[in-house]
């Protein structure tokens, strides 16, 4: 994690169980949610609950930020459906997954990734019609207390309205399925997801690998035997 970069994070039920049964599971999640993210020092972009993952997209200010939010965050909900459904055990798939975005040119898309899941999920025909998504308040202006406008979404226009059906606007053409697989990867793995000056800049501050290494044989070494 970097201090200031936007990170999407997955977090999945254990074994793909389900963490939502009723409504109530998701106000409780996006209520306490509400509580960390001020205690965390992070600020919510978007997000969406899906039945049995969370996504979210988020900026911490400091380094550990992001793991102390998901922390506090899953283990109050754990303990609330255990005690709600008589249930005992993880409810989570072990840590969370996440990749840190470059802002620039990937968040937006990022944005509409995360907000389109309940449609690739056939839950719904269009993403307004998905009540526990961050949606409806970036394209239709309702309000979301969650919700901490970037700097990217806010580029979009000079006032809420022109922002808001710029923003519609983004979702007349298709994510590429290759930009979609590239974020899911990432996700995974745990890898920067932007242009190669991005990842190697988060090389450059993390001080580690930022891409998984590249496939096939390495080059071979003039005069080597």
């Amino acid at each position: 994690m970097l201090a200031g970069v936007p990170v999407h994070v997955i977090h999945r039920g254990n074994n793909r169980q389900d963490c939502f049964y009723k409504d109530q599971d998701r106000d409780f999640y996006l209520f306490h949610l509400g509580r960390q993210l001020a205690r965390a020092r992070c600020a919510l972009h978007a997000y969406c609950l899906m039945t049995n993952h969370v996504h979210l997209l988020l900026t911490a200010r400091s380094v550990d930020g992001c793991a102390l939010l998901m922390k506090h965050v899953s283990q109050l909900h754990t303990q609330y459906v255990n005690k709600t459904y008589g249930r005992s055990g993880s409810l989570w798939e072990g840590r969370f997954r996440s990749c840190l975005v470059q802002s620039e040119e990937y968040l937006l898309a990022c944005y509409r990734y995360i907000e389109l899941n309940p449609v690739r999920a056939k839950l719904v025909r269009e993403p307004r019609d998905y009540q526990w998504s961050s949606f409806r308040g970036h394209a239709l202006g309702e309000y979301d207390p969650l919700v901490r406008d970037h700097e990217a979404y806010l580029a979009l226009g000079l006032d809420p309205q022109e922002r808001q059906a710029a923003y519609r606007a983004l979702f007349d053409t298709e994510l590429d399925p290759e930009f979609v697989a590239a974020l899911r990867a990432a996700t995974q793995g745990g890898w920067a997801f932007g242009p190669d000056d991005f990842k190697q800049l988060v090389a450059q501050l993390a001080g580690r690998r930022a891409e998984p290494m590249r496939r096939g044989r390495p080059p071979k070494v003039r005069g080597a035997v």
